[in-house]
């Protein structure tokens, strides 16, 4: 290999001090296309779409569990996929592999779940082979065609008012490649990380950043948007900003 030529302590950090000036012009681009994004139009989903759960069947609106918040993985698991009904898409699977824990997701009031066209008995074990617990449902009508992902993988993003759903974003090919990280996935939701240095819609909810951050298994569900603005939230996780 061409490797790199080898240099000083003192050339590496100039080095890396000029590309951190080009990486955080990267960041900032993000954060303003994702400030984009939360104010794009919303599509009204008018069509009632069934699936099969766990515990049975499941409409559109059972998917989003009681949050404001869905974003809905398809994931190739089906007859004709390579390696059914032993496996599932390798590069699906890539992407389940790396999900963060759901519980951060939850805490902003969003839900992720996977669907697919195989029945639940066999995602239930394709499931346990691999270890993970993501919510999944099996597809049952036109939704993969209705929403871009009937033939290949994708993403979409929905937010709920009251009943009505409304899709808000959609992401498929290598946009999926940044998939797994709960920041990645508030980013490409309506509503975002909901923090407040983040330059939202007027209105929009939003905490303190680090404030709503916990470990996984200590959250308040029923309160997460208050505690994340209390005093001992606060002294737990210091005053530092999100900086960039």
């Amino acid at each position: 290999m061409n490797m790199p030529q080898i240099v000083s302590p003192q050339e590496w950090d100039a080095a890396r001090e000029e590309l951190l000036v080009k990486e955080k012009e990267l960041t900032r681009a993000r954060d303003a296309l994702a400030a984009e994004r939360r104010r794009m139009p919303r599509m009204a989903v008018e069509k009632t779409y069934a699936f099969e759960g766990p515990d049975g069947p499941a409409s559109l609106l059972d998917l989003f569990e009681g949050r404001r918040q869905l974003i809905v993985y398809r994931f190739f698991y089906e007859p004709g996929v390579d390696g059914w009904p032993e496996s599932g898409c390798r590069g699906c699977s890539f992407v389940a592999d790396q999900v963060a824990h759901l519980a951060h997701l939850n805490a902003r009031d969003t839900t992720l779940v996977f669907v697919s066209r195989a029945p639940q008995a066999d995602i239930e074990r394709w499931k346990a082979r691999m270890g993970w617990d993501i919510p999944w449902y099996t597809i049952t009508d036109d939704f993969d065609a209705d929403f871009g992902v009937d033939e290949w993988h994708g993403t979409n993003a929905f937010y709920r008012d009251d009943d009505r759903i409304f899709r808000t974003y959609f992401i498929d090919k290598r946009g999926d490649e940044a998939m797994g990280s709960t920041w990645n996935y508030l980013d490409i939701t309506a509503l975002g990380r909901q923090e407040e240095w983040e330059d939202s819609p007027e209105g929009y909810p939003q905490t303190s950043p680090y404030g709503w951050w916990n470990l996984h298994d200590s959250y308040d569900e029923a309160t997460v948007f208050e505690a994340a603005l209390s005093a001992a939230a606060a002294s737990q996780r210091g005053s530092r900003g999100a900086g960039s």
